[in-house]
């Protein structure tokens, strides 16, 4: 008997050939056995391919490092993110504040380094911000951006402005706080990025103006880059100023607690529903439409789901509603042959909501 080691375990088989099988047919049959116990035995791999990256980006190392002093005036800057970015649009949403030229952006791997047209300004602060435009090579933008502050002087300022954005009608995380000094007189220039500081709003509403020099007096505007391009686009974005000039003094050099409430005047409400239908007729589709009251053109539509609930969102405005029986599937409400409710008026605000509206249909009303 001879032994043998078949898939990590050890076998016994006679040695003695079986008689009356020809020589060579004996070779192929042994040589397909060992085959099937080679395939039996090798090992799996993992499968290729694996699930979708949709994981964001985050910033997790910068040079300097954030609220370092003493930084020289002509820096050595990097980035060094958690994964691969997309080198463009990252380069794109990566600048300084107060604003100073980036010459050219050096990619290495998983890190940036930013190279200066000029060189700072002594016993200046500055903040090297990532803004929500910078995405991985999946496509993952970053949730809230990033900021890194640091200092050409001896000692951080002590200065600072903070809070909470709740936002209506478009999303807070990666917002901006541009801060201007107030006693300056200037305005925002909604194209040159002029701030003389600046916070971003985090994943959970907050937000942090660092570095401000004390004693001052500051003013904020909120900045929601809707595109994230970093330009304010009056069509697209919102730059809305804050009612308040915030006094910094050494004896309270740190403004808390500040909420600020910023609507989009252009966010569409949500309007919800049922429909009340006692006829017993389910033929024909059943439709919630929409008409505004300064243009009966704009029509808005929603098919009405079971149990009889529907929702609409509608620009800011006067409206009136109606549902219907779409009897002939053209989704236009035919007034001579298409059960209806009575019309509804409603008015919206932006960003709001409006609940518990029911529509209850009528049979077809014949004549005028």
């Amino acid at each position: 008997m001879s032994l043998r080691r078949v898939c990590g375990r050890h076998t016994t088989r006679p040695t003695r050939e079986p008689e009356g099988r020809p020589r060579a047919a004996r070779r192929i049959l042994a040589g397909a056995g060992l085959l099937v116990l080679a395939l039996g035995c090798a090992k799996k791999g993992p499968p290729s391919g694996g699930p979708p990256d949709i994981e964001a980006p985050r910033l997790i190392v910068s040079v300097p490092d954030s609220g370092s002093a003493r930084v020289a005036r002509q820096p050595l800057l990097s980035l060094t993110f958690s994964e691969g970015m997309e080198p463009r649009a990252t380069s794109d949403a990566i600048a300084l504040s107060p604003p100073v030229e980036v010459r050219r952006f050096r990619w290495s791997g998983r890190t940036v380094s930013l190279v200066l047209a000029d060189s700072l300004a002594a016993a200046k602060a500055y903040t090297l911000f990532v803004g929500r435009g910078a995405r991985d090579r999946h496509g993952n933008a970053m949730e809230a951006g990033a900021t890194v502050v640091f200092t050409t002087g001896d000692s951080f300022p002590a200065g600072a402005i903070e809070g909470r954005l709740e936002a209506r009608g478009f999303t807070a995380p990666g917002c901006y706080l541009w801060c201007y000094d107030a006693d300056g007189g200037r305005q925002p220039d909604s194209t040159g990025g002029d701030f003389d500081a600046v916070g971003l709003v985090d994943v959970e509403g907050r937000f942090r103006v660092p570095a401000l020099a004390v004693p001052g007096r500051y003013r904020l505007w909120t900045f929601a880059d809707v595109n994230r391009n970093r330009l304010f686009e009056p069509d697209q974005d919102l730059l809305v100023p804050v009612d308040t000039v915030f006094r910094l003094t050494p004896a309270e050099p740190v403004a808390r607690g500040l909420v600020i409430r910023v609507t989009d005047p252009h966010a569409p409400a949500r309007v919800k529903g049922a429909v009340l239908d006692s006829l017993g007729d389910h033929e024909g589709a059943l439709w919630v439409m929409a008409v505004a009251d300064s243009d009966s053109t704009r029509l808005v539509l929603t098919s009405v789901s079971d149990p009889l609930q529907w929702e609409l969102q509608l620009a800011p405005g006067a409206w009136t509603l109606r549902a219907f029986r779409d009897l002939d599937r053209n989704r236009l409400w035919s007034r001579q042959r298409e059960p209806a409710s009575d019309p509804q008026p409603v008015r919206t605000e932006p960003a709001g909501v409006i609940e518990g509206i029911v529509l209850e249909m009528r049979p077809v009303r014949r004549g005028p």
